[in-house]
């Protein structure tokens, strides 16, 4: 999708009725921080701005009710952090079982961590209750 065709579709109007927009109105984006891997606040601050662009991406395609819903609301984004790859990947690899968008970000490797280390992973913009299930036991960043 070119970004002509991505800015008109969020300023389109819609094919879902304003009801299925007020039934998905708390709708919010999550960003998980590999928190083993150690990385300074800016390059933490890259990560997370990576996901989020990644994530509103990818939402905007395959779930645009979703986006939508976020976009209209607020855009809520909550930063927390996993401790290692391991649960990161759990956590993700069940929202993508459960249907909700995901996105992972893995470092190119120039700066301060190792090349194709996991960084961060994004679940949503998806409804928050479902986005909470699987996030709960995570700390805030």
């Amino acid at each position: 999708m070119g970004i002509r065709s991505w800015i008109h579709s969020l300023t389109s109007p819609k094919r879902y009725s304003d009801s299925y927009y007020y039934s998905l109105k708390n709708v919010k984006l999550v960003l998980i921080v590999n928190n083993e891997l150690k990385m300074g606040k800016g390059k933490i601050a890259a990560q997370v701005g990576h996901a989020s662009v990644k994530a509103a991406l990818f939402t905007s395609e395959k779930h645009p009710a979703e986006m939508q819903s976020w976009l209209s609301s607020g855009q809520k984004k909550v930063v927390l952090k996993a401790q290692d790859t391991l649960e990161l990947e759990q956590i993700i690899q069940t929202a993508k079982d459960l249907n909700l968008p995901t996105c992972i970000v893995r470092d190119a490797g120039k700066t301060q961590i190792p090349a194709n280390s996991l960084t961060v992973g994004g679940i949503g913009p998806a409804p928050s209750e479902k986005i909470d299930e699987l996030t709960k036991n995570l700390k805030l960043l």
